[in-house]
């Protein structure tokens, strides 16, 4: 299953994205922009996990049932 986004990039970094698919770095790019947001996302999970733990523990501290 997929889904199908439409959001505006500037046209700079479009220009960019386009040469990086021209010179053969990548197949297309939808396949630039997958990767792009894969690797985004990883690099964001620990602090992610991070905020939910502190979140979790100050509710254990001071949280009320």
């Amino acid at each position: 299953m997929t889904t199908l986004v439409k959001t505006e990039i500037p046209d700079q970094l479009w220009q960019q994205a386009q040469n990086m698919v021209e010179q053969g770095w990548i197949v297309n790019m939808d396949a630039l922009i997958i990767e792009a947001m894969r690797r985004y996302l990883e690099s964001h999970q620990q602090i992610i996990n991070e905020q939910l733990i502190r979140e979790d523990i100050d509710w254990g501290l001071h949280g009320k049932d």
